[in-house]
């Protein structure tokens, strides 16, 4: 796993900066009104190009975070990736890449 991304919770959702080896964005996640529970709380964009979405959960120690899933053309595959608040900084939130891996 690694921290591809920094965020700030703001009014409408988090506002921060995605930096891979190969790519640096400003990105949003921005609240979603969805119809379905099933839907995403959350939209990813990069200006105004949608790039994801993300979806509320609840870890077994009771901690909220997003699951994301991030895709665009230019990737060999979609990337998913989770948004935590980190433990040492109140109100800064990480976002940690990790591999899918088959089953």
């Amino acid at each position: 796993m690694a921290t591809i991304g920094s965020f700030k919770k703001d009014e409408n959702g988090f506002t921060g900066a995605i930096n891979t080896l190969t790519l640096t964005s400003k990105v949003r996640f921005v609240r979603n009104e969805s119809e379905s529970d099933k839907g995403p709380s959350h939209r990813l964009f990069a200006g105004k190009t949608e790039i994801g979405a993300a979806w509320a959960k609840t870890s077994k120690e009771g901690r909220p975070y997003l699951s994301a899933k991030l895709d665009d053309p230019s990737f060999n595959a979609a990337i998913y990736a989770t948004l935590i608040e980190d433990a040492d900084t109140a109100g800064a939130f990480s976002l940690i890449w990790s591999r899918r891996t088959q089953e």
